[in-house]
């Protein structure tokens, strides 16, 4: 029997389009001449869908990028679209069709077809290429759905923690085993900055290649970092801001941290650091990319002396 989520929300036929990468005239275009969707309609006629509309152009849209032809598609019945869209998404290969499929689970809210999607790429790609080939593109889009107002605060809540725990368990995989030019290195994101993908996936990349890492978490206030950071002595300072602080108030907590670890590299990264307008201090360096992850933790050693000097990983 086919899973069935109550009613959360009404979407607009923009939101379709954001969310299956379908346009709105075509989506018409369907309708009027497959029947493949019928919307409802409020009281003032303006059309809308409900998740289970949703879920379904979802899979269309996924066969039809797949060279499913729509007229063909619109002679399934929905149980055998459903089974069509698992097969493709366990058996295709590229990266595209994987991020699509994310796209479904997460709004079916289905933690079965995320483990299974998830654990296939693993196996193809392995762990480390998954998330940056998979995982970060489907992140962004996800962000992007966010903006728009496409998706809820559910589905985004629902797949970072499994993507969360995902990350937390292959960092645990990894038995600490310093190499002898090991550097130590104090992850934190700062006050009420809650989100940290980005952070956990900095942690498994530097354990994986036998750094030192001290991983204090979310939220931690400035005099709780300079207490460990007398405590520890790392030769780096490593955080992600994605939602605060902002601004102005962003420039003043950059400009402190160096100031307060002024002979220490300070690495930062989110979605604030990539607005950042102005000069940075001279012992802090942003990521804008995964390649400058890899660049700034060593794996380019020819774009860490452009970037820093006080940038020495290896």
């Amino acid at each position: 029997m086919t899973k069935r989520l109550p009613l959360f929300h009404k979407y607009s036929i923009k939101d379709i389009e954001h969310l299956s990468g379908i346009k709105a005239h075509t989506i018409r275009i369907w309708e009027q001449r497959y029947g493949i969707l019928v919307p409802e309609r409020t009281d003032t006629n303006i059309r809308y869908y409900s998740d289970k509309e949703l879920r379904y152009i979802l899979n269309i849209s996924f066969l039809n990028q797949q060279g499913l032809k729509i007229s063909k598609i619109a002679k399934l019945s929905e149980a055998e679209i459903q089974r069509e869209v698992i097969s493709l998404s366990t058996n295709k290969t590229d990266y595209e069709s994987q991020i699509n499929a994310l796209v479904i689970a997460m709004i079916d809210l289905d933690e079965f077809a995320f483990e299974t999607i998830f654990t296939n790429n693993i196996q193809r790609f392995g762990f480390e290429n998954c998330v940056i080939q998979v995982l970060y593109p489907f992140l962004e889009k996800i962000g992007m759905l966010w903006i728009t107002g496409s998706i809820r605060p559910t589905h985004e809540h629902f797949i970072s923690n499994l993507i969360r725990q995902k990350l937390i368990v292959n960092i645990d995989a990894h038995k600490k085993n310093l190499k002898p030019t090991a550097k130590k290195f104090l992850l934190f994101t700062p006050e009420n900055e809650w989100h940290e993908i980005s952070l956990l996936f900095q942690y498994y990349i530097l354990k994986s290649r036998n750094h030192d890492v001290v991983y204090i978490g979310l939220n931690i206030p400035l005099h709780d970092i300079i207490s460990v950071f007398h405590h520890e002595q790392p030769a780096y300072l490593v955080s992600s801001f994605s939602t605060n602080p902002t601004k102005e108030a962003l420039k003043k907590y950059i400009h402190t941290l160096s100031s307060n670890f002024e002979k220490t590299a300070i690495i930062l990264s989110g979605y604030q650091i990539s607005k950042y307008v102005g000069t940075l201090p001279s012992n802090v360096v942003k990521f804008q990319t995964l390649q400058d992850v890899y660049s700034i933790f060593g794996i380019d050693k020819a774009k860490i002396v452009k970037l820093s000097p006080y940038l020495h990983i290896e």
